[in-house]
């Protein structure tokens, strides 16, 4: 969960400003009264910047932070001779900055930044708070451990430190790193050879649903000869690296609903499907042992020529060392080689939740579970595309797809109710130990329970609750039907959310009242 950043200079950025041309070679020459020394000696000078702007939160939920970091972004760009300006994103402005005017004997590159983060957990960071940046050195044990800030700035610095903080490298590390290479250009009084403009996302993270307007709006500032993306790693050869395009991608949550309310699972399990335990099986469903999404038609629209494999085999992957640093023994086999399993559209689980886990765990069968997921998207391959493969491939697993949260009535529609009974007869209990809880041990050969609590009280689940009724007489109840095992398919395309579509399957009834 935690992101670092590599302490590296901005040479690659430093030369496409610089040459006349934007292309880069592995090994460009310099500017004249430019040197490596120059440049480290510019990169250590922005780094309180830099720790300065990871300490301002930058997650899209909350506009009043994006509208600090636009402001300090604002700030720091017109400190080295920028004019800039807010475009209005619903509380969320994107900003933007252009350099050097609008010399017409001159190309005009657009280079887009964002500065938002993905969510925080703060309790799955080894350290105070993401948004308190730390530097770290690894020890000969291979575990980081935090050291001085000051470390960055001292003299014979060390380029393997690591700041650890949200957004550290992706993507306030080369927002900042652009800044340095201004200041150095501005202090070797060295004129960039196109005119600059820069486009900063505030919504990147969560699929730049402002974007589109943002730029229909404001078509005239943003008119540019070309596009650069200053967002990604650079490759692990360490050579200046250009990539030509990225895939897309479209959201879905999957919702898998079980009984109304969490129900103990002593008095349910063996009876009440457990969502939890239904989802698990459907996802599996998705995809076969070597990785591969099992959904049909998922790749059948990405061909690649025998021209396109060989580029890609020429790009330098370390695929061993990569497998190591990432801490896996065996990849999945998409493509032959990392570069080509990349060109594919994928299908990913983001998360996975349903009740509690550690030392908030329940005995209960919970009434949901949930599987955030994200698909990568090609040009052959659109959201649209993939979504409705999705749904049908959902379908064809048993589920029925409904518009909403299932009813009851749905529910019967899907499979028939079971009979409706009267009153219920005594339980006679198995005649045998109960065993060990907690601390008390039953010693008993055979044991009576006396039934005291409602059964639908919600034992051990969050709202446990004691229902009493001054009844003269027992009296039959008739039995009213339940949801069937359900679940609800959300949709959130890249720009924006399309109607929902709920998925339900057939299972056997349960948790009737």
């Amino acid at each position: 969960m935690r992101r670092t950043q590599k302490i590296r200079t901005p040479r690659a950025a430093l030369m496409l400003l610089a040459l006349a041309a934007p292309a880069l070679p592995a090994r460009a020459a310099l500017p004249p009264g430019l040197d490596d020394a120059a440049i480290e000696a510019a990169a250590v000078a922005s780094f309180p910047e830099y720790l300065e702007l990871l300490s301002l939160p930058n997650v899209s939920t909350s506009p009043a932070d994006v509208q600090k970091n636009a402001a300090w972004l604002e700030a720091a760009f017109r400190k080295r001779g920028f004019a800039t300006r807010q475009f209005e994103n619903k509380g969320r402005p994107l900003v933007f900055a252009a350099y050097g005017g609008n010399r017409a004997s001159k190309k005009t590159v657009l280079f887009y930044l964002h500065f938002d983060g993905q969510p925080v957990v703060p309790s799955q960071w080894a350290q105070k708070h993401p948004f308190q940046p730390v530097v770290k050195r690894r020890g000969a044990d291979g575990k980081w451990a935090e050291v001085d800030r000051a470390e960055l700035i001292r003299p014979g610095f060390d380029p393997e430190l690591r700041v650890f903080g949200r957004s550290s490298s992706d993507d306030k590390g080369p927002i900042v790193m652009f800044l340095a290479l201004f200041d150095l250009l501005r202090a070797k009084k060295i004129d960039p050879a196109v005119n600059v403009k820069v486009l900063l996302d505030s919504e990147e993270e969560v699929n730049s649903p402002g974007i589109a307007s943002a730029v229909a709006a404001n078509t005239a500032l943003l008119t540019s000869d070309a596009v650069v993306l200053l967002d990604g790693p650079v490759h692990a050869s360490g050579r200046p690296t250009v990539a030509f395009g990225n895939r897309g991608i479209v959201t879905a949550t999957l919702t898998v609903y079980g009984p109304r309310a969490p129900l103990h699972s002593g008095h349910f399990g063996n009876w009440v499907p457990n969502p939890a335990q239904r989802l698990a099986r459907l996802l599996s469903s998705m995809k076969d042992e070597d990785g591969r999404v099992a959904v049909p038609g998922w790749y059948a629209r990405t061909i690649l020529t025998d021209a396109d494999r060989k580029v890609l085999s020429e790009v330098p992957d370390d695929e061993a060392a990569l497998k190591k640093r990432v801490g896996i023994a065996a990849q999945e086999i998409v493509g032959a080689t990392y570069q080509e399993s990349l060109q594919f559209p994928s299908l990913n689980v983001q998360g996975l939740a349903s009740a509690s886990v550690g030392d908030k765990a329940a005995n209960i069968i919970p009434r949901d579970a949930v599987a955030e997921m994200d698909l990568r998207t090609t040009v052959e391959s659109g959201p649209a595309y993939l979504l409705d493969l999705l749904k049908k491939h959902v379908e064809a697993q048993g589920w029925h797809l409904v518009a909403e949260e299932p009813t009851d009535a749905e529910t019967r529609a899907a499979r028939r109710a079971p009979p409706r009974g009267g009153g219920a007869p005594a339980r006679r209990l198995p005649h045998r130990p109960v065993g060990v809880h907690g601390n008390r041990r039953c010693v008993a050969s055979r044991q009576l329970r006396s039934a005291h609590s409602h059964p639908h009280d919600g034992r051990h689940s969050p709202d446990a609750r004691d229902r009493r009724a001054a009844e003269g007489s027992v009296r039959p109840r008739p039995r009213r039907q339940s949801r069937q095992q359900s679940a609800r398919l959300r949709r959130e395309p890249a720009h924006g959310p399309l109607p929902e579509r709920h998925a339900h399957d057939g299972g056997a009834p349960h948790g009737a009242v």
